[in-house]
């Protein structure tokens, strides 16, 4: 057996056995809770290691549409996976996630380009792969280094706004 079989099969084993599985289910023993700090609106969601629920993807999705011009898209599950496991990190399993900023038509997307540099023109927000959140009983600094910590998709830090930016490209961070 090669090495990198064996560290598989070993990582295997770990990923099954019963401390894992229970860590697991801690991430996703409370439903994602949210504010649309644009909208006023609340959604309560159950979430699970395979995703949001098909019956709750439509409520989701209208949820963290553009705010601006009510367009909608598929919010990337990994994003919402991503919420739990960060909520679970912090320690703040039942607060609500506060949204900024999620799905972006590419009209709006647009239009805040031509008002700030820190807009990019191919955002993982035009595509429902990114979310602008702060977490209710979490400081926003704490909330970036267990992002960070995280090591899936990118984590933007806008300390003056008081949020992070989290979308589910490839691992790098920044500050805003």
């Amino acid at each position: 057996m090669r090495r990198r079989e064996f560290l598989l099969g070993g990582l295997a084993v770990i990923a099954g056995s019963p401390v894992m599985a229970q860590a697991r289910v801690g991430i996703f023993s409370s439903p994602l809770c949210f504010f649309h700090t644009h909208t006023s609106e609340t959604l309560e969601v159950a979430c699970s290691p395979e995703g949001i629920a098909a019956d709750q993807r439509h409520a989701v999705n209208h949820f963290l549409r553009d705010f601006r011009t009510e367009e909608s898209t598929a919010i990337d599950e990994n994003l919402m996976l991503r919420l739990a496991e960060l909520r679970h990190r912090v320690g703040n399993q039942d607060s609500v996630f506060e949204i900024i900023s999620a799905y972006r038509s590419p009209r709006t997307n647009n239009m805040l380009r031509g008002k700030s540099k820190g807009v990019a023109k191919r955002s993982f927000h035009l595509q429902g792969r990114a979310i602008d959140v702060r977490l209710r009983g979490t400081a926003t600094s704490d909330l970036r280094d267990a992002a960070i910590a995280m090591q899936s998709g990118g984590v933007g830090y806008y300390k003056r706004s008081d949020f992070i930016h989290l979308d589910t490209g490839r691992v790098r961070a920044w500050r805003g």
